[in-house]
């Protein structure tokens, strides 16, 4: 017998999601944005290969929010990309995955290695609401100035705050406060900066 999760909600899937409540990601309106999004990160891509000057445009209707003088090269692997804000300044690698299920705001002035991954959704820890496919998210916060090394990996619900640095390949658990070194796996505060 399947339980219905949402008897008494009457909100839409997506509205579930953006409140950070649980839902189930493969709802129609959902998959359709997904889509959406995978169609404009795959033209933004192939524009900038080509030098194509509508690139940026491509990317700025791909993103929510992107500051002037951001650089994002590509790919770029989103969720929905409306969820994204990019701050002025601020400098992306290659092959960022931002699964933007909840915000994710970067700051001015970032430096993002390659291959760095913002993870917003979370699952449930019990067996039967994770294998009916429900989930959440939590939102990303990184300060102004802030560089993630490569291969960085953010966890749904952190901040970390401005002019911190985190390690190559660190994974980021928790929120680091700002003006600090942290590495590792999980990331620690090395030292002050």
């Amino acid at each position: 017998m399947a339980v219905d999760y949402f008897a008494d909600d009457p909100r839409t899937q997506r509205e579930r999601m953006l409140a950070g409540d649980l839902y189930i990601a493969d709802d129609p309106e959902l998959e359709q944005a997904m889509r959406q999004a995978a169609v404009l990160a795959d033209r933004y891509h192939r524009q900038s290969l080509a030098g194509d000057a509508a690139a940026r445009a491509t990317l700025a209707e791909l993103v929510g929010e992107l500051g002037e003088d951001a650089v994002v090269r590509p790919p770029i692997f989103v969720d929905y990309g409306s969820n994204l804000s990019i701050g002025p300044r601020t400098f992306v690698n290659y092959q960022l995955t931002a699964l933007d299920v909840a915000v994710i705001r970067i700051g001015a002035d970032c430096q993002i290695g390659p291959n760095v991954q913002l993870l917003t959704p979370t699952h449930p820890l019990e067996p039967q609401p994770r294998r009916d496919k429900l989930e959440a998210a939590r939102p990303i916060t990184i300060g102004d100035n802030v560089w993630l090394g490569g291969g960085v990996v953010v966890c749904p619900g952190v901040t970390i705050g401005e002019n911190s640095v985190i390690g190559a390949g660190a994974v980021v658990t928790r929120d680091v406060p700002p003006n600090v070194l942290a590495a590792g796996n999980p990331a620690r505060v090395i030292r002050e900066l």
